[in-house]
């Protein structure tokens, strides 16, 4: 039995050390997980719970490919945010026993169109307008948790043009890696190839076309894009 139509191809990213890909099924992206962020958006981050949204797999955009700047927006922010990588999931997943599911780390980028956001936000709607458009979500390869550990300290940065927009510690994220992956798994059941945006640190802003960004996080690496 074969299909109606041809099946769309696996997103997948590379891996460090490797010619295997890792074949991507859900992107979770976690907000407002850094407290200076939170201000920042509007938000006391003493009083939230975690939330969380979604992008598509397909809103990927590898490293060496320029990120097109989306149609319908006039105002299109950066946020640099650690990607951690799920090797294998369930449903309640205790937090001590969270960081046995992880394949592996690397950085990403969630592209947001701030001004469709901020409409849907005041109307009580969806962000996925957004959020989850094409080429949203720039990514680098993975870097297994074999050669990295799991970073749980270390600055976060991203300078746009040399200079430095974003900066932070991995030690400011208000919910752990651990703490989201169970949480997380509380409301869906996650499975190998989820990939958890787990939140960014203060200093978004917009970009305009001919900008170049480039991410850091320490002991996974640097992630660079260009805007086109």
């Amino acid at each position: 039995m074969g299909y109606v139509i041809s099946p769309p191809s696996v997103a997948a990213l590379p891996v460090v050390g490797s010619s295997d890909l890792f074949p991507v099924r859900r992107i979770y992206c976690i907000g407002r997980n850094y407290a200076e962020h939170a201000i920042e958006m509007g938000h006391d981050p003493s009083k939230e719970p975690p939330f969380f949204f979604q992008k598509n797999p397909d809103n990927i955009l590898l490293e060496g490919i320029d990120f097109p700047y989306p149609p319908k927006s006039k105002d299109v922010h950066f946020e640099i945010e650690l990607v951690v990588a799920l090797k294998s999931g369930g449903a309640n997943i205790p937090v001590d026993q969270a960081l046995d599911h992880v394949f592996g780390y690397g950085i990403g980028l969630d592209m947001t169109r701030r001004d469709l956001q901020g409409e849907a936000k005041k109307l009580g709607r969806p962000w996925e307008i957004g959020k989850a458009f094409e080429q949203s979500a720039p990514c680098g390869p993975l870097h297994p948790v074999a050669a990295v550990g799991h970073p749980a300290a270390g600055g976060i940065w991203l300078d746009v043009n040399g200079e430095r927009r974003q900066t932070g510690d991995l030690n400011q994220m208000i919910w752990k890696v651990p703490e989201m992956i169970s949480y997380l798994s509380d409301y869906f059941v996650l499975a190998p190839g989820d990939l958890i945006m787990s939140g960014t640190p203060a200093g978004v802003g917009a970009v305009k076309p001919g900008d170049a960004l480039h991410g850091h996080v320490d002991g996974v690496g640097d992630f660079r894009v260009k805007v086109a």
